[in-house]
């Protein structure tokens, strides 16, 4: 009864249970090491699971986390992330999740299990705080309850601290922090915190840190996420060709992870060639398939374009082979000529122009989600919550 007791205090009022994956632990002190004099932290990802009894309390399960790219500001007492491409990654993870939970619910999936079919959510951002500040401060406060505004049911708000003596003994203890053995015989601490519409402010929620194979495992990170500079490099070439260009994810193959597919439009042509590219990408070979031009208007949906486009499309017969075609935009040369496509730059045929020339460029349509995924309105866009 007193441990009970204890919990209840410890997990302040309507706080749920919380439980993170061992990955989530290694990958903060990683981060916090890598930026050892100024503030640093990531965007979490897992989701929510309601009580199976009445009366219970839902469970938060953390399964990874997501780093902001360079543009994240990280100074003595301040840290600000929240950008595009943790936006991008989250909304790859959710795709993916989409679809596995959509084989699971139709008994293609036997492994996925029951209790994980929930939406995936952003469920907060964890960050590095100087000296011994182990509570959220006023700033942070602030941040949440505009988060709240903006939709969030809940967040969690874990804090990082360096320093602490390893002499603090954790044996049978119910605390909402965790020690973390770091270098010169010091340890790393971990308070974890949560706010929610109710409670408005941050109390503290006990964690469970679980095996990494007792939990859900996210996919890997596509390639035009992973190695942003060669994607900038690729879709920048086939851009300055004078393509206009849409990313969709896409199940292509029907085995997860998804596919990175790009559908590319030539003025002049009456074709669309779609670039179907595996996620790890250039490891695994890419494919072509071609359909005839969809009508469509500015204000279209770039994800029912391509839905059109895709199921209009047959596959084009052509090994790619890396040594023969260094960049995608050399591979799509070569499926238009096998197509019949001539491409034109300023009036003139491709058989007057060398490749080396680069017409107007064209911008990229946004990434629409994937195939068969129901957009959840409790899927939102990662934003700062430090």
């Amino acid at each position: 009864m007193l441990a009970r007791r204890l919990q209840q205090i410890v997990r302040g009022p309507g706080a749920p249970n919380l439980v993170l994956a061992q990955r989530v632990i290694d990958k903060m002190a990683t981060a916090a090491n890598q930026h050892l004099e100024d503030e640093t932290g990531e965007a979490m990802v897992g989701f929510i699971v309601p009580p199976s009894l009445p009366n219970g309390v839902p469970t938060i399960y953390v399964l990874d986390t997501i780093s902001p790219d360079s543009s994240a500001v990280r100074q003595f007492h301040t840290f600000q992330q929240g950008d595009e491409r943790q936006g991008d990654i989250f909304q790859w993870l959710y795709n993916n999740w989409e679809v596995q939970r959509g084989r699971q619910r139709s008994g293609i999936n036997k492994v996925f299990q029951s209790k994980w079919n929930v939406p995936l959510k952003h469920v907060g951002d964890w960050h590095k705080q100087p000296g011994y500040m182990i509570q959220p401060s006023g700033g942070d406060l602030m941040t949440a309850l505009d988060c709240l505004e903006d939709g969030f049911d809940f967040l969690l708000a874990p804090i990082l601290t360096l320093d602490h003596p390893t002499t603090i003994s954790m044996a049978h203890a119910i605390s909402n922090f965790v020690l973390v053995p770091d270098q010169d015989d010091t340890a790393l601490r971990v308070d974890f915190w949560y706010i929610d519409r109710m409670t408005r402010i941050f109390v503290p929620i006990i964690p469970a840190i679980y095996p990494n194979d007792q939990l859900p495992e996210l996919f890997p990170y596509p390639w035009h996420l992973e190695h942003e500079a060669l994607a900038h490099e690729e879709f920048g070439l086939m851009q300055d060709d004078g393509l206009a260009l849409s990313i969709t994810h896409w199940d292509a193959d029907n085995e997860l992870p998804l596919e990175v597919c790009v559908l590319t439009m030539r003025v002049g042509s009456d074709k669309l060639v779609i670039l179907v590219t595996p996620h790890n990408f250039p490891k695994k070979p890419i494919s072509a398939r071609v359909a005839p031009i969809v009508a469509m208007r500015d204000e279209d949906d770039m994800q029912a374009v391509f839905e059109k486009a895709w199921a209009q499309s047959q596959p084009v017969d052509l090994p790619y082979d890396v040594s023969k075609y260094p960049t995608l935009l050399s591979y799509l040369h070569a499926v238009e000529d096998k197509l019949g496509v001539q491409r034109v730059a300023h009036g003139v045929t491709s058989e007057e122009t060398p490749e080396s020339e680069s017409p107007e460029s064209s911008s990229a349509e946004e990434a629409p989600p994937a195939k068969d995924v129901e957009e959840d309105e409790d899927a939102p866009e990662t934003e700062d919550a430090s």
